[in-house]
């Protein structure tokens, strides 16, 4: 059986930077065991698998899986997935719509816009709002695990926490971005320290681009991957922390998150933020993705 698929570089507008992604248009019939062993064949930070909705009212389901696990829930697989929806299902023409896609953590509303001769745009509501973890954090061996010292870990008031918007990060504020740049991950000390499913999302102010509101680092042991270019999961979780340690005023809050510089892969990961009484109304994650392969899987 032929399955059709797509490679896409997400938040990004150009190829071969971003974070890639892999969509297989039809998953229907596949085990769990089949969907991850076609995740590690392409080996990529996620790989979705689009199956029918639910609620056929929907657009479609997906089923997201990392080389190493499946998640409930993540962000440039959503993105790229809308907009790769969208480009097929309108045959590379110009649109404006509003689609909602089924994941393990819940449904997810997306709004894409396609426009000729140009990356397609989505962004996505956070299904669930950032909340903070209990957790026991010790930062010496978090600093050991990032091969820094103790006074390169915290900036300002922020401190090493956990947050989850559906996948729980350790979110770890370094001082700068000589000490984000300097980071070299032991996976072993980082497992011994925090647990083998802990991610850590390390982040500083600023970025090499004069739109960065933060410049962020994210590495997984159990995921596959060494290092991910763009994690919009953890953005959506990262919310939590920022409203949490900045202490956001009511309004609106539009935020760029960098990530994948060190790796040759910049990524910019649109973050909004609606703020009212010290809570998060509304929160939106959104970026680019570009299509740079395709063609079928024979399974």
């Amino acid at each position: 059986m032929s399955r059709p698929y797509a490679i896409y570089d997400v938040f990004t507008s150009d190829r071969l930077v971003g974070n890639p992604l892999a969509v297989v248009f039809d998953g229907k019939g596949l085990s769990d065991s089949r969907m991850q062993a076609i995740a590690r064949e392409f080996n990529l930070s996620e790989t979705v698998f689009v199956t029918p909705p639910e609620n056929p009212a929907h657009s479609a389901r997906l089923r997201i899986f990392t080389p190493g696990r499946e998640l409930p829930f993540a962000g440039h697989p959503t993105v790229g997935t809308a907009v790769a929806l969208a480009e097929l299902n309108h045959n590379g023409g110009e649109a404006d719509l509003v689609s909602v896609l089924e994941e393990n953590v819940g449904p997810v509303r997306c709004a894409v816009k396609l426009l000729s001769g140009q990356a397609g745009f989505a962004e996505f509501d956070l299904p669930k709002r950032s909340e903070q973890l209990s957790s026991t954090i010790d930062p010496q061996k978090v600093a050991d695990a990032l091969c820094l010292s103790v006074s390169d870990l915290g900036f300002e008031n922020h401190r090493s926490s956990v947050w989850s918007a559906g996948v729980p990060f350790v979110m770890v504020p370094v001082r700068d971005m000589a000490a984000a740049g300097s980071i070299a991950f032991d996976p072993g000390r980082w497992t011994a320290a925090l647990g083998k499913t802990s991610a850590a999302y390390v982040y500083c102010r600023g970025g090499v681009d004069h739109r960065a509101s933060f410049h962020a680092r994210m590495f997984a042991p159990d995921m596959g991957t060494a290092e991910d270019p763009a994690t919009g999961g953890a953005v959506a979780a990262m919310s939590g922390a920022i409203l949490h340690f900045d202490a956001l005023a009511d309004g609106h809050h539009a935020l760029v998150i960098e990530q994948g510089v060190e790796m040759g892969r910049p990524s910019h990961i649109d973050l909004h933020l609606e703020i009212k009484n010290q809570q998060v109304q509304r929160a939106r994650i959104g970026g680019r993705a570009v299509k740079i392969a395709s063609g079928s899987l024979f399974l």
